[in-house]
């Protein structure tokens, strides 16, 4: 069973409902069908829609796949709480106008440091696993 990947995956999943929302709202009120027509705003959102939808897939697979090896549920569940913390800061940091990047390049760290770690617990398990 994959309780804890569901959670997480769930908690995700709100996120990027919230995000897509802000991108609806804002072509609707710029009256833009595509793209962004120039608005550095809905530039921004659609960024952080489309950054959260490249890199989120990954963290939940990887997720998963430690939960489905049948990894202890603290093991499964550090990863994606820090995964949901690092798309959520980044999601508040690239709507920010520059030139403040530092919630982004921290939610970018949270990320990239999460989904290493995922690969390294998922090869380690694994190699436990085997033994």
């Amino acid at each position: 069973m994959l309780i804890v990947t569901s959670i997480i995956a769930s908690a995700l999943t709100i996120i990027f409902i919230r995000l897509s929302f802000a991108v609806i709202s804002l072509r609707r009120k710029n009256k833009i069908g595509l793209g962004s027509g120039g608005h550095d705003d809905l530039e921004r959102a659609i960024r952080a829609q489309g950054n959260f939808a490249e890199y989120v897939p990954f963290g939940i697979i990887l997720i998963a796949c430690l939960e489905l090896n049948g990894a202890p549920w603290w093991l499964v569940a550090i990863p994606g709480i820090t995964l949901i913390i690092g798309r959520l800061i980044h999601a508040v940091g690239i709507n920010q106008p520059p030139p403040d990047f530092s919630k982004r390049v921290l939610g970018m760290k949270f990320t990239f440091n999460t989904l290493i770690s995922l690969v390294i617990l998922n090869l380690g398990w694994s190699l436990y696993k085997l033994v």
